[in-house]
């Protein structure tokens, strides 16, 4: 019995068929996963508790809330040259060619083709003497053609709309990757200048007390010439000094690594910002923080989870793609033009037409085995996109989670060192007074030097550590919100035309 119609179907029918069949889009539909979020944050509480100035007036624009115009102003050039920047945005337009190329896949594709030969046939060769020996032949001869050319694939199981729904789903992972990366360049930015205050606190600190034992070492040295004091308190304060004078090389060190860093984060070469940042100015001071609704909300405001989510959904709509590979692949094409071997005036004549209308279909019958790999390729790669925004959901917790303990807990440190300092000071005001009467050496107001810098150094270290951690706070809960739910450019134009 054959399995063969006794009659095709006309072309009509072809379509009116595709286009019901069209309507089926093989593969799992997406669903938001559950994901491992805890009620609120531990350190919610005492971030509420906080004793600090108010934040920024636009919670997106939070490092203003530091009251500091010239931060604002390096964060404003890193957004505008930070070439990491340039090129995730590259990136972007890459995703978004590759999602309009997806589209355009789904549509029929046409084109246009003209021809035009003229041959002289040599009578040297065997066919050329057939030819040559019937009568009237022409060794010369003309073809002309025009002709519009369409095609278009039915996609019968949806394949193509899953391809067109994972290209959608990758260009918001990439819009939201870009959102991402400025978070991180702005975070990075203010960390650094953060950084680059706290070095020169503890530098100006460094070279103070450098000048305040040369000082000493002097005054020491007169006196032993004098006979006064003993070397041994001369020796006392020249090791004073040189353990202060090694700080120096160490800090100036570390800031020129942080101010060259700078530069380079707001695209300029090292070097370029150092003498407006040479000005000498405080530490910035924290502003209030709030946790915008804690982790339930997360998922919505950071950038990094939305572009996680979205590379998900593009895993799932791919094992709808490879599904498509079980079921045929119907495809129309049709010709109109013309065509002659006259002369190209006769080309656009009547008994030149010609149109031709075809289908195909092809089925993958048997190369189910390279299918069953690619559905199991990309139900693995589902499964590890998965996990991995489970993994990137609680990295974020703990991310908010120790930079909350980081900022309070430094807070309370500068708190104390800040009390300890007053007494360090009154401890230095009466051990030189001490000395100066004869009732202590100078070994000992040496140590109350040492342990007022140490203290003062420390507490310098606690403010900037502060201040960090203040900026690792709002880049960990997304980086500023205005109504807790912060999306991705584009994102629900690229969704909608996934539909």
């Amino acid at each position: 019995m054959s399995l063969l119609p006794h009659r095709l179907p006309s072309p009509g029918a072809i379509v009116l068929l595709s286009l019901a069949l069209a309507a089926c889009t093989v593969g799992p539909d997406y669903r938001r996963p559950d994901a491992p979020a805890g009620a609120a944050f531990n350190g919610s509480a005492a971030l509420a508790q906080r004793a600090a100035p108010p934040g920024a007036r636009d919670p997106a624009l939070w490092w203003t809330g530091f009251n500091d115009p010239l931060l604002d102003r390096v964060v404003a050039q890193a957004l505008a040259q930070n070439l990491d920047l340039a090129a995730v945005a590259a990136r972007v337009d890459q995703a978004r060619a590759r999602f309009a190329a997806s589209r355009a896949r789904r549509l029929p594709a046409g084109q246009l083709g003209a021809d035009a030969a003229v041959a002289h046939q040599s009578v040297q060769t065997p066919l050329g003497r057939v030819l040559d020996a019937r009568p009237g032949f022409d060794r010369n001869g003309e073809q002309y053609g025009l002709n519009a050319f369409a095609s278009w694939d039915l996609d019968l199981a949806g394949g193509l709309r899953r391809g067109e729904q994972a290209a959608a789903a990758a260009l918001q992972a990439s819009e939201a990757a870009q959102a991402a990366a400025r978070l991180d360049i702005v975070a990075l930015a203010a960390d650094t200048y953060m950084t680059v205050r706290g070095l020169q606190a503890r530098l100006a600190l460094a070279r103070d007390q450098t000048a305040l034992q040369r000082e000493r070492v002097r005054l020491t040295r007169l006196q032993v010439s004098g006979g006064v004091a003993a070397p041994l308190q001369l020796h006392q304060a020249e090791g004073a000094l040189t353990e202060v004078e090694a700080t120096v090389p160490a800090l100036e060190a570390a800031l020129d690594a942080a101010l060259n860093a700078l530069d380079v984060l707001m695209g300029e070469a090292p070097g370029s910002w150092r003498a407006q940042l040479d000005a000498a100015a405080p530490i910035p001071t924290a502003p209030a923080i709030s946790d915008a609704g804690g982790p339930a909300s997360l998922i919505r405001r950071r950038p990094d989870l939305m572009a996680a989510e979205r590379q998900l959904e593009a895993a799932n709509a791919r094992i709808g793609v490879a599904l498509a590979g079980y079921y045929p692949q119907l495809s129309l094409s049709g010709l109109l033009g013309f065509a002659t071997t006259g002369g190209g005036g006769a080309l656009l004549s009547s008994g030149a037409a010609q149109a031709q209308l075809a289908g195909g279909l092809r089925w993958r019958l048997f190369d189910f085995g390279r299918v069953d790999a690619d559905l199991a390729a990309a139900r693995g790669g589902e499964a590890i996109a998965l996990a991995d925004y489970r993994q990137a959901v609680l990295r974020a917790s703990e991310d908010v989670e120790n930079a909350l303990t980081a900022l309070v807990k430094r807070e309370v440190q500068a708190r104390t060192l800040a009390a300890g300092e007053q007494s360090f000071v009154q401890a230095r005001a009466q051990t030189q007074a001490a000395y100066d009467g004869g009732a202590l050496s100078l070994l000992d107001v040496l140590d109350a030097d040492a342990r007022l810098l140490h203290s003062r150094d420390a507490l310098i270290q606690a403010r900037t550590g502060a201040a960090r951690a203040a900026v690792a706070s709002f880049r960990a809960l997304g980086g500023g919100w205005n109504d807790g739910n912060v999306a991705p450019p584009d994102a629900t134009v690229a969704r909608q035309g996934a539909r």
